[in-house]
C-alpha cells in the first residue's frame, strides 16, 4: 500500500503508522524522515533519518534502508540516534556486513537533547526526551531566520550595511516551531515541552482510544491514551495536529467514528488521524 499523502500546515506529510507494527513519516519538502519500522520504497528518497528509539516497529528497517540506496547508486544515508542507541547500530550494521557481503555506507549521528542538528539552510533540528522504555526521544524543526531589526527598519540599504561593517547587530534571530514528533511517549511530554503545544503541525502518537484499554494500562506501556489528550484540548495551540500509531485493534472505520464521538469541536478541526495501513 503506498504512503498517504496529507498537507498540513502548510506541509506536506507522507507515511504510515500501526502501533507496534511499523512507523515511517516522511516530510519531503523538509528533506527528512522520523522513523524507518520496514523501510519501504518510498523511504529510499530520504537521505536523512530522525529515529526516536530502538524498537522494532521504528528502527528495524534501517539495514535494508541503507542497502537499498547503495544498490541504487544513492548517497550514504544519515541517520540521526539518541546517543545511547548510537554503539548498538553501529553492531547491528556490523552484524548485517558480516552476513550479507555489503559495506551499507551509512553515518550514525548521536544527537541528544541540548545538541542540535542544521538542515536544508535555515531548519534546525533539535530533539527533546520522550517518556517512553529506554532511550526515547522526539524532535522538533524549527525555521530560523535572521530578520533586520525593528528599529532598522527606516534606514537605507547602504546605512545598514555601514552598521554591519562597523560591526552593530543589524538582525536577530527569529526561531518558529515548524513541526514537532513526539515518537513513542506518554503524554506526559506535552506537559514537560511546552514547545510541543505551540509547533504548527504536531505529529502524535495515540495509540489507545476508549476503554478497551485503561489510560492506566496505557501509560505502563509508554503510550498516549485519547482520554489523555481531552483533558488538554485547551491547551493545543496547534494550527494542525496528525494523530498516528493507533493500536492495530482498531480499524479505520473505528478510528474515524471515536474521533468523531469523542473529540471537542475545537480539537476536532486541526485533527487528522494517519490511517492509510488501516482496512
Amino acid at each position: 500500500m503506498s504512503d498517504e499523502s496529507l498537507r498540513l500546515a502548510g506541509i506536506e506529510v507522507r507515511g504510515h503508522s500501526v502501533g507496534g507494527l511499523e512507523t515511517f513519516i516522511r516530510l519531503p519538502e523538509l528533506g527528512l524522515c522520523f522513523d524507518i519500522g520496514r523501510a519501504p520504497e518510498s523511504s529510499l528518497s530520504t537521505e536523512l533519518v530522525l529515529f526516536t528509539h530502538s524498537h522494532i516497529d521504528h528502527l528495524g528497517g534501517v539495514s535494508s534502508h541503507a542497502a537499498s540506496r547503495a544498490l541504487r547508486g544513492m548517497g550514504p544515508p544519515t541517520y540521526v540516534v539518541p546517543p545511547p542507541i548510537a554503539p548498538g547500530l553501529q553492531d547491528l550494521l556490523e552484524v548485517w556486513r558480516g552476513l550479507d557481503g555489503a559495506n551499507l555506507p551509512c553515518k550514525i549521528v548521536p544527537l541528544g537533547p541540548g545538541d542540535e542538528l542544521t538542515i536544508k539552510g535555515r531548519r534546525v533540528v533539535r530533539p527533546f526526551p520522550a517518556h517512553h522504555f529506554g532511550a526515547a526521544q522526539g524532535y522538533v524543526v524549527w525555521d530560523a531566520r535572521e530578520k533586520l531589526l525593528p528599529e532598522l527598519a527606516g534606514l537605507s540599504g547602504d546605512e545598514i550595511k555601514a552598521r554591519r561593517e562597523a560591526g552593530e547587530p543589524v538582525t536577530a534571530r527569529i526561531e518558529t516551531p515548524l513541526v514537532a514528533f513526539t515518537g513513542d511517549s506518554r503524554i506526559d511530554v506535552l506537559d514537560v515541552e511546552p514547545v510541543l503545544y505551540q509547533a504548527k503541525l504536531l505529529i502524535l502518537e495515540v495509540t489507545f482510544l476508549d476503554d478497551r484499554v485503561t489510560v492506566e494500562s496505557a501509560r505502563e506501556k509508554g503510550h498516549v491514551h485519547l482520554d489523555e489528550v481531552i483533558e488538554r484540548a485547551d491547551r493545543f495551540q496547534n494550527e494542525a495536529i496528525l494523530m498516528t500509531h493507533f493500536s492495530a485493534r482498531y480499524n479505520r472505520r473505528q478510528v474515524r467514528e471515536i474521533l468523531a464521538e469523542r473529540l471537542p469541536a475545537s480539537l476536532a478541526e486541526r485533527v487528522t488521524p494517519l490511517l492509510n495501513h488501516f482496512s
